[in-house]
């Protein structure tokens, strides 16, 4: 069932927030919204809850997911927070950076996919945040897509995925990155980037005061992460890469008529259906609601354009790279 709820929190807002929060504790799956994508979640207690997840999505058991928290203090209800941890919770919390750090004992299994770490983060989103308050449970969510999908940033692609597969959809509307959160490893002496996304390199490197070592996708240590080993977001049809002109030779067996295209750069070979954008920003968070836009209008095809590496540009090269197929090492 599909629920409008308000930032503004109503008082009817609440009241559906409460039910919601009943559904979770009670072991079942709730969509809300987060400032990133459209997250699937359970009490991340509950293993038998979180298996539920898998179910639903078709996901891989051996895929961890991220552990929402309604706090900084409740990050160490689940995992052991390193002296590095303290800080980074503090500059950037609630918000899109992912934190891994070793797991206590009462984070299930199904959580962590038997590893000795958890993923942990505190979105900035009022919804998301009153409804994880009001659960008084840490929530277990991935993306609410079809496992290997195009993640979520509306509710109506959540329904379009996952129909009447969950008991409550909240919808707060579109969200803001459009991209899942950056995911850091914490558990050494030097930060791990095991996943980039809606915090930039370059903040986290402002911070700590060096640049965090990069896990490619084949690392043991990026297993830590979701969305580091299998094929994730990509649309129902092939998607080609502008990372050179030779894409336009590539591209030539289609049709025009066939032909979508998505990016900053303009096309120099006719397409059917395009979408520019002024900024990285807005193409990342706009990447997955098109792809979903341009199956429907008929593409056979979607090329898209390649962006520069600054800013978010990091996570939407990763994001383009996984969604057509091939595994991303960053440069």
């Amino acid at each position: 069932m599909r629920v409008v709820v308000s930032e503004a929190l109503s008082s009817q807002d609440m009241e559906i927030l409460r039910r919601a929060a009943r559904i979770l504790r009670n072991g079942g799956l709730v969509v809300f919204p987060t400032e990133t994508v459209y997250g699937l979640g359970a009490n991340a207690l509950d293993g038998k809850a979180v298996r539920k997840i898998f179910e639903v999505k078709g996901r891989p058991a051996d895929n961890p997911l991220i552990v929402h928290v309604a706090d900084p203090g409740a990050a160490e209800e689940v995992a052991y927070v390193p002296e590095a941890g303290a800080g980074l919770m503090k500059r950037f919390w609630p918000g899109p950076l992912t934190l891994v750090m070793p797991a206590r004992s009462i984070v299930p299994p199904e959580v962590t996919a038997g590893l000795s770490t958890v993923a942990v983060r505190m979105p900035a989103q009022r919804i998301a945040l009153e409804l994880i308050r009001l659960a008084e449970v840490p929530v277990a969510a991935p993306s609410a897509n079809l496992s290997g999908r195009p993640s979520p940033t509306d509710a109506a692609a959540v329904e379009e995925d996952l129909g009447e597969k969950v008991e409550i959809i909240l919808d707060g509307g579109s969200t803001c990155f459009g991209v899942e959160s950056t995911v850091l490893d914490i558990t050494g002496e030097r930060a791990v980037l095991l996943r980039p996304g809606g915090a930039s390199i370059e903040s986290l490197e402002e911070f700590l005061g060096y640049s965090p070592l990069q896990a490619g996708s084949g690392a043991p240590v990026s297993r830590r992460s979701p969305g580091t080993r299998y094929r994730h977001y990509a649309p129902k049809v092939p998607l080609l890469l502008r990372e050179d002109e030779s894409v336009w030779a590539r591209v030539a067996p289609w049709e025009p008529a066939e032909r979508a295209y998505i990016g900053i750069r303009p096309p120099v070979v006719p397409f059917a259906f395009v979408r520019l954008f002024p900024d990285v920003e807005s193409y990342a968070r706009c990447l997955f609601s098109v792809f979903r836009e341009m199956e429907k209008a008929g593409a056979k095809v979607i090329v898209a354009d390649w962006p520069e590496e600054a800013g978010m540009g990091l996570a939407l090269r990763d994001r383009l790279r996984r969604a057509s197929g091939g595994s991303f090492n960053p440069e």
